[in-house]
């Protein structure tokens, strides 16, 4: 066990040195972020998609109250160091489009039915997930494509003039953060009135116990690391657009011409597909949090979770991941880059997401059986 633990700490180490040879110091930086990330997320059993269905489910407030609680924290960290640094550091503000409110419903039934959103599945497959490993390559396919059509999309328009609302600029510091604080408070206490709802109507005892240290321990983890990758990179912390550069630079190297893609062909994303991927700041820490999450799940009992999977299961993974990658772009993300990135940079975009994500995860959870998802 112990050489075990030595071998995954020096494999780290040397991961970490080896990217700031090659790529800089900031991405050493990442790289170490990422691996937090993972760290955190699979060590502290702190997932988004379950935390939703167990809701759904069950009326388990745990999950989605302890995600209010990161988005707060990180909004509280975070927020001031945008109206501080404006030269330096950027939010995640969009629109209020179409693409935005249909993707982010789409998302939320794929997120579902593929088991993990986007940091989800990366942690576990990183875990060993063996499901998660056939959502993956649809993801990254997905993503691609999807990055391709969110011009069109955004074409489209939007309520209220399809423009982003940011709430830091109508709204000020002090009123932003404390809108943030307060949307995050009520999520909350509408979650806690329905699962304490749920136990009286099923004639059970009402659990006070109903947000576990270790919830909260990930969610403060998880928001520091947040606001650190904000300081380092410039930009709130992604999981998509590093998937769909993937799949932008493997269809390059099979061939394909993206010079006239409506997203991949324009700046900056067609220096991004000629650069080394390790200049990525995206991919830089997706690596990091599927090296976290494989050293998490293997430092004490290690990961048993590959199994051989069925023709059907593989079919309804790499669907599943195709749509979560495609619906992701043209909602501008997944939970964590549009959700926990627009809500904790006082984008109300950030917020309709989460409320268009959610309806659709409630289909989402009704499908999974019929699909055969356990």
């Amino acid at each position: 066990m112990t050489l075990k633990r030595t071998g995954l700490s020096l494999l780290g180490v040397l991961g970490v040195l080896t990217v700031t040879v090659l790529a800089g110091v900031q991405a050493g930086l990442l790289v170490l972020i990422g691996i937090g990330f993972g760290l955190a997320l699979q060590g502290y059993g702190f997932g988004l998609a379950g935390g939703w269905r167990r809701f759904i489910l069950q009326r388990d407030a745990s999950g989605l109250v302890s995600q209010m609680l990161l988005v707060g924290l990180a909004g509280l960290l975070s927020l001031p160091l945008l109206v501080l640094y404006p030269q330096e550091l950027v939010g995640a503000v969009a629109p209020l489009s179409w693409s935005l409110l249909i993707g982010a419903f789409v998302f939320g039934i794929a997120m579902q039915l593929a088991d993990g959103c986007g940091s989800g599945s990366l942690h576990k497959a990183g875990a060993g997930n063996s499901y998660s490993w056939a959502v993956l390559p649809g993801f990254i396919a997905g993503s691609f494509w999807g990055a391709s059509h969110q011009p069109a999309w955004l074409a489209l328009g939007g309520p209220l003039g399809g423009e982003p609302i940011d709430l830091l600029s109508n709204l000020g510091l002090s009123g932003g953060l404390l809108l943030t604080l307060l949307l995050c408070l009520l999520v909350s206490l509408a979650c806690r009135w329905q699962a304490k709802k749920a136990a009286s109507t099923q004639g059970l005892v009402f659990d006070t116990a109903w947000l576990s240290s270790n919830l909260v321990k990930a969610a403060v983890v998880i928001g520091i690391l947040y606001a650190v990758h904000l300081m380092v990179a410039g930009q709130p912390w992604g999981i998509v657009y590093g998937l769909g550069l993937w799949g932008a630079k493997l269809a390059v190297g099979l061939g394909a011409d993206l010079s006239q893609d409506a997203f991949w062909g324009v700046a900056p994303h067609v220096e991004r597909i000629i650069e080394p991927v390790l200049w990525d700041i995206t991919t830089l820490t997706n690596l990091g949090l599927l090296f976290g999450t494989m050293a998490a799940a293997r430092w004490n009992v290690g990961s048993n979770e590959f199994i051989a999977l069925g023709l059907r299961t593989l079919v309804v993974g790499l669907l599943a991941g195709l749509v979560l990658g495609y619906s992701s772009r043209i909602a501008f993300g997944c939970n964590i880059g549009a959700f926990l990135g627009g809500a904790a940079s006082a984008s109300l975009h950030g917020w309709a997401w989460f409320v268009m994500a959610f309806l659709g995860s409630i289909l989402g959870v009704r499908l999974r059986a019929p699909l055969g998802v356990k």
